[in-house]
């Protein structure tokens, strides 16, 4: 595609340790690949997973599990893929810390007991990798391309003032959520994937022309 990527990691992440009974529940919910490495020390290979995207599935796969089913990359399709399935059982959604509180409750209404655990803990990165932020105050920024709402939110915090560095630069987001964290800052324009996945975040990011 031409472009020149610098990475810039906005988070830090901390596995945690699942203490529960994996024989209780009748499927396990992924709404994030960084939940992979908690759940692979808790299971067995076989347990029946639901991933809430590709990504995270291709994850789960790669630790072991045989039984790996992908939504297509966002909550509300991995709750339609769990409501595919016969209701009535008990799930384990593995989350980070403080996420997906409503998914919880709305695999409730379906019909499911859940049980939520909190398999890492994401935390923010205090300051902008060193060579991002001296791309960023050369102008050679053309794009930024945002994750998670999180990350967002961790770019911006960690910019502080030099956010209005942002001013030319795309914010290329991977889903609506995203791109309305990333909206806090003034862009020069704040785009948005037409599905919640890699693939799509760079056809919206398109080729470098310089």
């Amino acid at each position: 595609m031409g472009w020149r990527p610098i990475a810039a990691p906005m988070l830090t992440v901390e596995p945690r340790v699942l203490h529960v009974p994996h024989h209780a529940f009748t499927h396990v919910l992924l709404s994030s690949g960084q939940a992979v490495p908690a759940l692979s020390e808790a299971f067995p290979p076989h347990v029946s997973v639901l991933a809430v995207g590709e990504k995270t599935a291709v994850r789960a796969r790669e630790a072991g599990f045989t039984q790996v089913r992908a939504a297509d990359g966002d909550a509300c399709s991995l709750l339609r893929l769990l409501g595919a399935a016969p209701p009535g059982g008990t799930i384990l959604l593995a989350v980070g810390e403080g996420q997906s509180l409503e998914m919880a409750a709305q695999a409730r209404a379906q019909g499911w007991r859940v049980t939520r655990r909190v398999a890492y803990v994401a935390r923010p990165v205090r300051d902008v990798p060193p060579a991002a932020r001296a791309a960023l105050q050369r102008g050679e920024v053309e794009a930024v391309l945002l994750f998670s709402a999180v990350t967002a939110q961790s770019w911006l915090a960690a910019l502080g003032r030099q956010a209005a560095l942002l001013t030319p630069v795309r914010a290329v987001t991977l889903s609506a959520r995203v791109a309305q964290a990333a909206s806090a800052a003034h862009w020069r324009s704040v785009e948005t994937a037409a599905r919640p996945e890699q693939a799509a975040l760079l056809d919206v990011l398109g080729s470098c022309h310089i």
